[in-house]
């Protein structure tokens, strides 16, 4: 990829700063209109189809990524996976509930043994050149495991617990909170490293990010996870204690961090600003789920093992 004239490509396109708070601003309020759509419907195929769009939009971003970049991949056959993968998870949980969650366990195993096996054939067709094809192979269940199957934990989540009348989305606070504990990470690691930063903490792979606001970030998520547990100790009963939400809240920021680095590996290797520009003044859907990818299945596990 020629990196001079993708450098002057994004300067060709720079936006002002009004522009893209406009943008940003947009995005944001049509973010929040489908949330609150869905709370107030509390359909569970209404939070399912959701999570099935924002996982499959990701997915897509990421091989197209990968193909702007000229990366080895197998790009139909990756994304044409996850997508499935996502849509057969969410039908199954948005049908069963929690009563499903341990045939969406052995769904996902099937799954990626599946997908791991399908791969190597399908690579079989192509001469080999070079470490194309392992890079290519490695490629196609990266973007399947990383996005599809780390995300489809956003899904489990909702349905973690039983419904006490056998309807609605029993999870739906779990999410608001994982969100928000995940999200003020982020926040707090810009604010704290605008102000204060100086130290940087990894320039190799994030120029941006400094010590001070990985502190701030730290801080940041036990502020969001301990006041949304105060506000709605009912709701989020799942949680079991004061001591596993400040737990929890450590552990998700800690995640959360590497979940977003982890993103910013895949954008630098392929020579990529954004992930996409699905959501205008914010990036792609991948840009906004990073981090989640992460932290969710952790919460699911943590709650189902130690909870």
């Amino acid at each position: 990829m020629d990196m001079g004239f993708g450098f002057v490509h994004l300067m060709t396109e720079k936006k002002s700063k009004a522009e893209v708070f406009k943008a940003r601003l947009f995005s944001t309020v049509l973010l929040w209109a489908i949330v609150t759509g869905m709370f107030l419907s509390d359909s569970p195929w209404a939070f399912a189809g959701f999570m099935v769009l924002l996982g499959s939009t990701a997915s897509r971003e990421y091989f197209a990524m990968a193909k702007n970049a000229n990366f080895p991949c197998l790009y139909r056959w990756g994304f044409l996976t996850s997508v499935v993968y996502l849509v057969w998870i969410g039908c199954v949980l948005a049908s069963g509930g929690s009563a499903a969650l341990d045939t969406v366990s052995a769904m996902s195993g099937a799954a990626i043994a599946f997908v791991v096996i399908t791969t190597f054939v399908i690579q079989l067709k192509y001469p080999i050149e070079g470490d194309d094809s392992l890079v290519s192979i490695s490629g196609t269940l990266i973007g399947f495991l990383y996005i599809a199957f780390l995300f489809g934990f956003m899904a489990r989540l909702c349905f973690i617990e039983p419904s006490v009348d056998g309807e609605g989305v029993p999870g739906k606070w779990l999410i608001i909170w994982v969100v928000a504990v995940t999200k003020f990470t982020d926040m707090g690691a810009y604010i704290t490293g605008s102000l204060i930063g100086k130290n940087k903490m990894i320039p190799h792979i994030s120029p941006g990010k400094t010590w001070e606001g990985f502190v701030g970030a730290l801080l940041w998520a036990q502020l969001a996870g301990c006041v949304l547990y105060a506000m709605l100790p009912d709701d989020l009963g799942i949680l079991g204690g004061w001591h596993h939400v400040v737990i929890l809240g450590f552990l998700l920021a800690l995640l959360a961090v590497v979940g977003d680095l982890a993103e910013s590996i895949i954008k630098r290797c392929l020579y990529a600003k954004d992930s996409g520009r699905t959501l205008p003044g914010i990036g792609g859907a991948l840009d906004l789920i990073d981090s989640l990818c992460f932290t969710a299945p952790v919460l699911y596990f943590y709650i189902r093992f130690v909870i």
